[in-house]
């Protein structure tokens, strides 16, 4: 099969070598162009979240080896790194490649086993690779299979029972600390999905004060509205980080939005009052020496993982129903994916066969043209054109081969016993 799978994730690598890996959002459809360019034509798709960054690729030369040694040292190129990368770095192909993308859009390779916000990501990861034109027939039909056996997963399965997301990880942690809700001030930073999916987890846990800090204020507004908050820019971070007891943070910054110096200087505003922050950012939003500071508990998604572990025993069992679901999916476009195979192989040498015709055809006429006899025009014609249909065929019979009869496949495959027999 023509696709692999190069990547790596929270399971492979640790935070700090997945914020140098990832790419901005922004970014996305100029880098996957540039991956089909540097790896001979592929389809290609990418997927860049806190978790995870996965690149997706079909390509038909079926040179799997050589395009993944191709993409792998054009991200080290691109991102800076050393050889180190090999070792946190995950490779699939064929088939595993198909499971490995539906695993991820069923969330069973999440962080959070079944977690929804991951089939989110991956169509649009799939959306802007089909704005950047980078996917075609055969991406096309492996996201939409992946995408429909995630559907079934989540229909008929209780893989999404017992809310485990990291969203809710956060506010589990928060409840640790502090004991009544309803008068904390929250501060989130971002207006994503995973934001919204915090601010409601806390406006069921009692929280009344939110503020809502994001790059683009329309979106903050939107947020905002809601639940009833504030919005602002990420200017104002400062202001309102002395009044915040929870800071949340998950935007798609590439550098640190909240400094050490900022938040030192909200602890002593707030009089060594306790503040409680989650960065669910990779890159990090906030600088990891935040953590050093006295009074500030700093929290980064990696270090969720503890929490989130206590409520996945219902998941588990249904992770195995779902596995179930995600192999028939997974074979039905292996047999879509053998049957174009075969449609192709019958068109391209049908094709084949047909050129060189044309071309002794286009010979003959010229020796016409040129006052040739007719009929030895003809029989120097049916003499090449026998020995063009046979030279391939004569090379591969040719061959040493002590795996198959080649001689044997050649008379089954030429009908020359029946022949012989008529």
């Amino acid at each position: 099969m023509s696709l692999i799978v190069l990547g790596i994730n929270h399971k492979t690598a640790p935070l700090a070598i997945r914020e140098t890996v990832a790419f901005a959002d922004h970014e996305l459809g100029e880098i996957m162009a540039e991956v089909k360019q540097q790896t001979q034509g592929s389809e290609v798709a990418l997927l860049s979240t806190c978790n995870r960054v996965e690149f997706y690729l079909s390509n038909e030369s079926h040179q799997h080896e050589q395009i993944k040694a191709q993409l792998l040292d054009w991200l080290k190129a691109k991102k800076e790194l050393s050889d180190d990368l090999d070792e946190v770095i995950y490779y699939h192909k064929g088939v595993d490649a198909v499971k490995h993308l539906m695993k991820v859009a069923s969330g069973l390779d999440s962080m959070v086993l079944g977690e929804p916000q991951i089939l989110g990501q991956l169509k649009a990861c799939y959306q802007k690779a089909k704005r950047a034109g980078t996917v075609e027939q055969i991406m096309e039909r492996l996201f939409q299979k992946a995408f429909a056996a995630a559907k079934k997963v989540r229909h008929e399965t209780d893989i999404g029972s017992n809310p485990v997301s990291v969203a809710y990880a956060a506010v589990t942690l928060a409840k640790h600390i502090f004991a009544d809700f309803s008068k904390l001030t929250v501060l989130f930073v971002g207006a994503g999905e995973t934001i919204e999916l915090a601010a409601r987890h806390l406006e069921q846990s009692g929280v009344k004060q939110m503020v809502m800090a994001n790059r683009t204020l329309a979106n903050a507004h939107k947020l905002a509205d809601e639940f009833e908050g504030k919005a602002v820019g990420l200017d104002a971070i400062p202001h309102y980080l002395a009044q915040a007891d929870i800071v949340i943070s998950s935007t798609g910054s590439m550098l640190p939005i909240i400094g050490k110096g900022m938040v030192e200087t909200a602890i002593q505003e707030r009089r060594r009052k306790s503040m409680f922050m989650v960065d669910l950012a990779v890159p990090r939003d906030i600088e990891s020496s935040v953590a050093k500071l006295d009074d500030v508990y700093l929290y980064s998604v990696d270090d969720l993982e503890g929490v989130i572990q206590e409520n996945l025993q219902a998941r588990q069992e249904a992770a195995e129903e779902a596995l179930v679901i995600l192999d028939e999916f997974a074979e039905d476009f292996e047999k879509w994916h053998a049957g174009r195979q075969k449609h192709d192989t019958v068109r391209e040498l049908h094709q084949m066969f047909a050129d060189i015709a044309q071309a002794e055809l286009e010979r003959a006429k010229a020796q016409l043209k040129n006052g040739n006899d007719i009929e030895a025009a003809l029989e120097h014609f049916s003499h090449r054109l026998t020995k063009k249909f046979l030279h391939q065929p004569m090379v591969w019979l040719r061959e040493d081969d002590e795996e198959l009869d080649r001689h044997d496949i050649t008379r089954q495959l030429f009908q020359l016993d029946k022949n012989s027999d008529d």
